[in-house]
């Protein structure tokens, strides 16, 4: 083995496909929940991103709505 140690840095910016396996629904979920506002993502170019962050926004925004009980 070498004396190379590989350090992975977590991605700041996912694809929709990688957004979708990490919250567990489909590609076309995903492609309704981004347009209607519901997780952020960016273009660059002709690409969407999501911030990793958005993702734990989302999750928390859809635990505190289930707590208090909205839709």
């Amino acid at each position: 083995m070498s004396d190379i140690e590989i350090i992975q840095t977590p991605r700041v910016m996912l694809n929709v496909v990688e957004v979708a396996k990490r919250l567990s629904v489909g590609r076309s979920t995903m492609y309704e929940l981004i347009p209607s506002g519901e997780i952020e993502s960016v273009h660059i170019g002709r690409l969407h991103r999501v911030p990793a962050d958005c993702l734990h926004e989302f999750v928390a925004r859809c635990r505190r709505q289930q707590s208090v009980g909205e839709p």
